[in-house]
C-alpha cells in the first residue's frame, strides 16, 4: 500500500511524511480497509479474518471492450464497499447446483476477492492464488468450496479470480486479430488471470501478503489455467510456486492454432447473423450466451495464439521456458467412470476387450497389458483407470514429467484417493455432479450408492480446509482427518514451496525420468513407487502415430 505524499509539503516535514504511510496501512487494515490502486476499499472481519469481496482488477469487459484484452480498473475517490462478491462470468447452468454467493450474472465480471488474517501490511504473508474450474465454461470465486478464510487463518493470504468464460473468454476472430495490437485473438480468460496475478503483485502488500511469493494454484480448468500462467511471458516471472490439481494444457491432442479458431469464431459469428464486429459487440450479452451453447456451436477454449503463448504450452515446458518454480501437482483416483470406456455396456471382460480393440486398432494388445482386467471384477477398475488417464491423467502427468526434467526445481505429485463418504439423508437419492453439486432425481428411487474411489473434483474441500461448507456429503471423522492432512501439505508448500512438515508422513520430490515417488493420499496417506509411467509413454505413442 502507497500513499502518496503531496509534493508542495516542505522539505522539513518530509521525515515525518514518509513515516506515515506504515502507519496509515495499518490503521487501514484495522479498520477492515485497503487502500490499492483504484482508491480505498472497505472490507469486513470475522474473528480477525478480513475479507475484501467484488475487488476490481480490470475495467468491465462490455460494449468496445468485449472480446479485448482487459484493461485497467477506473479509479474511485469514495471509500469503496467490498462486502459483496461481484457478479460471476456469463455462464449457462451446465453442471447442476455449483452453490455460487456471486451477485447475479454479468459480462461485467472481472473482480476478485480476498481472505486475510494479516494485522498490518507489513506482515509480507505468502499468497495464494486460485483459479476456479468448470471447463472453461462454468464457475466463479464465489463458490464456498473456494472460500479462503480457511488458508488466511493457517497464515495465507489468498484470493479467488472471475475471469470470462466459454464465447467471451476465447473466441477468436479474423477482425479481433487485426485490431489487436498484439495481432492476436482468443484467450481472453486467460489473459484476465494474468492481468489479476498481475494486480496482485501490485496490490497484495496492502492485505498484508508478500509480493514476491505468489503461489497460483486451481482444479480442473483452473488446473489448465495454472499450466498456462506458467507458460505464459505475460505472468510466469510473477509467481514463486504452483499447485494443479487435475489437468493441464500439455494434453495429448494439441491446442488449435490461431488460424484455425478465427476461422471457427468467424462461422459462428456468420451464424449470428450480424455483418460487423461492432454489431457483434452489440449484441445482448445473453443473446450471444444462448448462441453459444446451441447445438453445433464451437467449443470455445484456449489456442496457440502467438502473444499469451508464443508456442504450446507442451514446446515451451519442453524447452524449459516456463517459470521455474516449485510445482505440486496430482489427480484423482476416479476422473471418469469406466462408461467412458465401455459406455452403457456391462463392466465385463468381453465387453472392456471388445472397447479397447475398437477404440485402439491393433495397439490393443499393448493397452490391455498396462490396463488389465482378467475377470469381470477388475473391468471396473481397469476401465475406470484408462478413461481417467485419457481424460486428465496423461495432461496432468506431463506437465509434471517435463516439468521435473526441465526446470531444475522440485516437483511434488500426488494421487488423491478418498472417495467421498455417503449423501446425507436430506439428499435422498440425489446423484453428485463432477463440479461439486449434485442433481435430484425421483424421489422414489433408491438413493445412489457412494463413489468407490475419488471422483472429479471430490478433493477441493479437503484441500482448502472446506469440508464444511458441503452440506451434501455426511464427513466422518476420517474425513476431517484427510483434509487436515491435505490442507497442511498445501499450506506448507504455499509457504515454503515444500510440502513436508512436522507431523505429516514425507513426500518426495520427483526425480526426472523413470523411478521415483508420489504421494497416495487418502486416510492412510504415504509415499509409494510410482509405477504408471509406462501408460502415460503408451498414450503419448498412440496420439502421435
Amino acid at each position: 500500500m502507497k500513499n502518496l505524499i503531496a509534493l508542495a509539503l516542505p522539505c522539513f516535514v518530509v521525515t515525518v511524511a514518509v513515516a506515515q504511510p506504515s502507519q496509515k496501512a495499518a490503521a487501514d487494515l484495522a479498520r477492515n480497509q485497503a487502500r490499492v490502486s483504484g482508491g480505498v476499499l472497505q472490507g469486513a472481519a470475522v474473528d480477525n479474518i478480513h475479507t475484501f469481496k467484488g475487488v476490481p482488477y480490470a475495467a468491465p469487459p462490455v460494449g468496445n471492450l468485449r472480446w479485448r484484452e482487459p484493461q485497467p480498473a477506473a479509479k474511485w475517490t469514495n471509500l469503496r464497499p467490498a462486502t459483496q462478491f461481484g457478479p460471476r462470468a456469463m455462464q449457462l447452468p451446465l453442471f447442476g447446483d455449483m452453490n455460487f454467493r456471486s451477485n447475479g450474472v454479468s459480462e461485467d465480471c472481472l473482480y476478485l476477492n480476498v481472505w486475510t488474517g494479516a494485522k498490518t501490511t507489513s506482515e509480507k504473508r505468502p499468497v495464494l492464488v486460485y483459479f476456479y474450474g468448470g471447463g472453461l465454461v462454468a464457475g466463479d470465486g464465489s463458490e464456498p468450496r473456494y472460500d479462503g478464510e480457511s488458508m488466511a487463518r493457517r497464515g495465507i493470504v489468498s484470493v479467488t479470480v472471475n475471469y470470462r468464460l466459454g464465447a467471451f473468454g476465447f473466441m477468436a476472430h479474423p477482425e479481433l486479430t487485426k485490431e489487436s495490437p498484439h495481432h492476436a485473438s482468443g484467450n481472453y480468460g486467460l489473459l484476465d488471470q494474468a492481468a489479476a496475478i498481475k494486480w496482485v503483485k501490485d496490490n497484495i502488500a496492502a492485505f498484508g501478503g508478500d509480493p514476491q511469493h505468489i503461489t497460483i494454484a486451481g482444479e480442473s480448468a483452473g488446473s489448465f489455467s495454472v499450466s498456462a500462467q506458467m507458460a505464459s511471458p505475460l505472468s510466469k516471472n510473477l509467481i514463486a510456486g504452483a499447485i494443479g490439481e487435475s489437468g493441464s494444457l500439455l494434453g495429448l491432442q494439441p491446442l488449435p492454432a490461431l488460424a484455425q479458431a478465427e476461422q471457427a469464431g468467424a462461422t459462428w459469428a456468420t451464424s449470428l447473423g450480424v455483418g460487423s464486429l461492432a454489431a457483434l459487440r452489440a449484441l445482448p450479452a445473453q443473446q450471444v450466451l444462448e448462441a453459444s451453447g446451441k447445438p453445433g456451436a464451437p467449443r470455445f477454449s484456449a489456442i496457440v495464439d502467438g502473444y499469451l503463448f508464443p508456442q504450446s504450452p507442451k514446446e515451451i515446458f519442453l524447452a524449459g521456458q516456463q517459470a521455474k518454480v516449485p510445482l505440486l501437482v496430482g489427480w484423482n483416483s476416479q476422473e471418469s467412470g469406466y462408461q467412458g470406456i465401455l459406455g452403457q455396456a456391462a463392466p465385463t471382460v468381453e465387453n472392456y476387450r471388445a472397447a479397447v480393440q475398437k477404440n485402439f486398432g491393433d495397439r490393443a494388445a499393448e493397452v490391455l497389458r498396462l490396463y488389465p482386467a482378467t475377470t469381470d471384477a477388475e473391468v471396473e477398475q481397469a476401465a475406470t483407470d484408462l478413461a481417467g488417464d485419457r481424460f486428465l491423467g496423461y495432461s496432468t502427468w506431463k506437465w509434471a514429467d517435463a516439468h521435473a526434467n526441465t526446470s531444475g526445481r522440485p516437483v511434488y505429485r500426488y494421487y488423491y484417493a478418498r472417495p467421498r463418504p455417503a449423501m446425507t439423508p436430506e439428499m435422498g437419492n440425489a446423484t453428485a455432479n463432477l463440479a461439486g453439486g449434485v442433481t435430484k432425481g425421483d424421489p422414489n428411487a433408491k438413493p445412489a450408492p457412494p463413489a468407490k474411489g475419488a471422483v472429479h473434483s471430490a478433493e477441493i474441500e479437503y484441500a482448502l480446509g472446506n469440508l464444511g461448507s458441503n452440506k451434501v456429503f455426511a464427513w466422518t471423522p476420517d474425513d476431517y482427518q484427510v483434509s487436515k492432512t491435505m490442507q497442511a501439505y498445501f499450506a506448507n508448500f504455499i509457504k515454503t514451496g515444500n510440502p513436508n512438515g512436522a507431523g505429516l508422513p514425507t513426500w518426495p520430490a520427483l526425480k526426472p525420468g523413470a523411478g521415483g515417488q508420489l504421494l497416495h493420499l487418502d486416510v492412510q496417506t504415504k509415499a509409494v513407487p510410482d509405477q504408471t509411467r509406462d501408460r502415460y509413454l503408451l498414450l503419448e505413442q498412440l496420439a502421435t502415430k
